[in-house]
């Protein structure tokens, strides 16, 4: 089996110019919901191909908000560590995507 990406540079470029505009528009507090969208936008595009060449999509089934305590309490520790915490929120969260997410 091999995993197979498909990200345009211009599907990447409107990403992160969004998520750029959330961030100074809510002072930084966008970022703490840019790892969801981030490995969402990632594994949606990917799809896994078998040994006989039949491509299935992978889906990733979070959402932004539905992980709003599990949000809050990184902003915490991401705060009481002065930002060293962040880099291990988003570890976390891409642990958490990939164990929502399936073949189809």
């Amino acid at each position: 089996m091999n995993i197979k990406a498909d990200l345009s540079i211009l599907d990447i470029i409107g990403h992160l110019i969004v998520w750029v505009v959330l961030s100074i528009v809510t002072l930084g507090i966008a970022l703490f919901f840019f790892p969801y969208s981030f490995s969402r936008f990632v594994i949606n595009r990917t799809s896994v191909v078998d040994t006989a060449g039949v491509e299935r999509k992978m889906v990733c089934d979070i959402n932004l908000f539905s992980n709003i305590g599990h949000i809050i309490l990184w902003m915490l520790i991401s705060l009481v560590t002065f930002g060293l915490g962040y880099i291990f929120y988003f570890y976390r969260v891409w642990n958490y995507a990939l164990n929502n997410s399936r073949v189809e």
